[in-house]
């Protein structure tokens, strides 16, 4: 019997961009399922190209993915620029971005005074990675040597504070602020909603220790997740905490889901509440916002318990950080009727 000859294989599409630098990463290490790789950049700053109205026009992201693995994490797409399709390998493979401080001193050559610079807004840039690697340092480092600039940090890691030295030389010569994100003070719920990120009485404590160097800090209650972290006594509770820890300021904004992030979010709810996977697959159907009252009513519950506890200097009109000046996005019923 003759046999068929063998057709040759189809060629995989060539890499290029920011995929090709990925996979031509060196693995530094792997860890608890997660595996670490240099990336080489040709620059640190980002600009914002985001079609909402956001108060930064340039993004750092020190690492690309993060590992505190939020099962809600809206920045899981980014690992797709990498062909890397898989929500769940932004949490697994962690992207080292190589000679940052020395780009970031040629970035700024672009920033104009009144462009506000953001940093962490799709990686932490204290997660356990920055431990060992202090990217997040060097880059401190470097706009400690510059003065005019407005950064704003975002974290969920109580590591900032081994930065306070650093933080406050950039706080003598540029407006910074840093923005801690707290979404529940119920230990056990961010065990499983945010399952490697510091336990949020350590963020809470973070803030406190902030303050207390002098530091503009607040307090992101963000996402709030409808029908799990939405109740008016869940908000209460963070923000009087917040109150209590010094935060200048507090803001929040409701879930949204991209569709790789829900590919993640959805499984959890499944697994963890089931009563809501229908209504979030009703609500959530062909977009990653509801509508627009959801968003009008939590806006006005925060400013309500930011005026009970006294967390108003942000109302006052008085210059405020940038992640202060975010807006409420958009949702549609009472918060208890999700």
């Amino acid at each position: 019997m003759s046999s068929l000859p063998l057709l040759p294989l189809p060629d995989k599409p060539e890499l290029v961009g920011i995929a090709r630098l990925a996979s031509e990463g060196e693995s530094l290490r792997e860890g608890h399922n997660v595996e670490y790789f240099t990336l080489t950049s040709k620059s640190l700053l980002n600009r914002c190209v985001s079609r909402r109205s956001l108060p930064f026009t340039w993004t750092i992201n020190p690492y690309r993915g993060c590992e505190f693995g939020c099962r809600y994490c809206y920045a899981r797409y980014t690992h797709e620029f990498m062909e890397m399709r898989d929500g769940m390998e932004f949490e697994q493979k962690i992207y080292v971005k190589q000679h940052a401080a020395e780009l970031l001193r040629q970035d700024l050559r672009r920033v104009k005074p009144d462009e506000a610079i953001a940093l962490g807004t799709a990686t932490d840039p204290y997660q356990p990675a920055e431990r060992r690697y202090e990217i997040t340092r060097g880059i401190l480092e470097e706009f400690a040597r510059h003065s005019g600039y407005e950064l704003g940090i975002v974290t969920k890691s109580n590591l900032i504070v081994r930065d306070l030295d650093l933080l406050q030389q950039v706080a003598q010569s540029n407006q910074l602020s840093v923005h801690v994100t707290i979404t529940t003070l119920n230990v056990d719920l961010a065990r499983i909603l945010e399952p490697r990120a510091p336990r949020p009485d350590l963020r809470m404590d973070a803030v406190r220790d902030l303050r207390q160097a002098g530091l503009r800090v607040g307090v992101s209650c963000s996402p709030v997740i409808p029908g799990i972290t939405d109740s008016p006594k869940d908000l209460e509770t963070v923000i009087r905490a917040a109150a209590e820890a010094g935060a200048e300021y507090v803001f929040a904004n409701p879930l949204f889901l991209k569709p790789c992030s829900a590919a993640v979010f959805l499984p959890f709810l499944e697994q963890n509440f089931p009563h809501l996977v229908e209504n979030y697959r009703q609500r959530y159907h062909h977009r990653a916002f509801l509508p627009a009252a959801y968003g009008k009513r939590l806006s006005q519950l925060v400013r309500s318990l930011r005026a009970k506890y006294k967390v108003t200097r942000a109302d006052r009109g008085e210059k405020t950080a940038l992640a202060a000046k975010w807006p409420v996005q958009a949702f549609d019923e009472q918060l208890s009727l999700f």
